[in-house]
């Protein structure tokens, strides 16, 4: 965990970011000893699409006809 006071957070603000972003926890410290925290925020998953499988799933011709071994019940 790394201390920075905000004099050199303004200074390196942009270096501070990616070392945060990359995993490094960041601590900003003021004069009175108040401090805060700097983390990534983590990406929202992707979102899915309706129809992005289209053309990729394909069924049989005979799909819905009835098993050979399902006969029996079938009478």
């Amino acid at each position: 965990m790394e201390h920075y006071s905000i004099q050199e957070a303004q200074t390196d603000l942009p270096k501070l970011i990616a070392e945060a972003r990359h995993g490094k926890t960041i601590l900003i410290v003021s004069e009175d000893d108040q401090a805060v925290q700097l983390v990534p925020v983590p990406t929202p998953p992707k979102r899915r699409k309706a129809g992005s499988a289209r053309g990729l799933v394909t069924l049989a011709s005979d799909f819905d006809a009835p098993l050979a071994d399902f006969g029996e019940y079938m009478e």
